[in-house]
């Protein structure tokens, strides 16, 4: 099942870039892994990575299904590319979790228990869900009159600093294409640099190996992190590269997954 994040106009939607709106697609049928006793779980809003120009889906499916193992409902959402920038993927990214939190007695989902997860690119979105949730207030309709706040999120090799020596150049230069003050915004989209007393939990998972985002954004995430305060757990593995999804036949990458679903299972999910 796959549903529209807006149904009466989606903003700075450009129908000249050929995509089409935003979704989510819904993986929210438990079957036999729904848990006894919890008619409402907590969900992860999964988000693809590819740099803003792609989202892999082998960093979708996949991974919302190994939640369902867990008994945690998920969903995989459809945001924005490039040649789109901000604020439109971070507009897809807190009304995807608006829209989860307004409909979440339909969904059989508990409202209070709302993660978002995201792998490179769509790690940074996460990051700046988690850190970024007051920035937009559209308010287009009902859906947008409910909190856009992560309940916790999980940052998969994610590029969360935008600074040059430490980011992803493809991912910064998609999101802050036509920015006017580059150097402004790139800041304000800089995970660690905007950790506040209220930031959602983190679980963080990184490689030493990684090619494409250094290791740097998890360490400096989690500084942050424990600076404030915030509950957080980091793994930080000695082999592997970039792009890994669920790290299949990988010793120890592989694990991450049941790391987080353990994790989330402990924040009431």
């Amino acid at each position: 099942m796959k549903t529209k994040l807006w149904e009466n106009g989606t903003p700075y939607f450009e129908p000249s870039y050929g995509q089409e709106e935003p979704a989510l697609v819904h993986y929210t049928d438990l079957g036999e892994n729904a848990r006894p006793g919890r008619e409402r779980p907590g969900c992860v809003i999964v988000f693809p990575g590819g740099a803003y120009h792609v989202r892999a889906d082998y960093e979708g499916e996949p991974v919302a299904r190994s939640f369902n193992r867990y008994g945690i409902k998920s969903f995989v959402l459809e945001y924005r590319l490039y040649p789109y920038h901000h604020p439109a993927m971070l507009s897809d990214a807190l009304r995807a979790v608006r829209w989860v939190r307004y409909h979440a007695d339909d969904l059989g989902i508990d409202p209070t228990k709302i993660a978002v997860l995201g792998f490179s690119a769509g790690g940074h979105l996460a990051t700046t869900a988690i850190t970024m949730y007051d920035d937009l207030n559209e308010h287009l309709d009902e859906v947008d009159g409910v909190s856009s706040r992560p309940d916790a999120g999980l940052l998969c090799y994610a590029v969360i600093s935008l600074e040059e020596r430490l980011t992803n150049r493809d991912t910064k230069e998609a999101i802050l294409r036509e920015a006017e003050d580059p150097e402004a915004l790139a800041k304000r989209m800089t995970g660690y640099l905007n950790v506040t007393d209220d930031t959602p939990p983190a679980f963080i998972w990184h490689t030493t190996e990684d090619p494409a985002v250094p290791q740097e954004n998890a360490l400096m995430m989690a500084s942050a992190l424990a600076a404030k305060k915030r509950p957080y757990e980091l793994h930080v593995f000695m082999k592997g590269g970039h792009g890994t999804g669920l790290a299949t036949g990988e010793p120890g990458n592989s694990t991450w997954s049941d790391l987080a679903a353990i994790w989330l299972q402990k924040l009431g999910f």
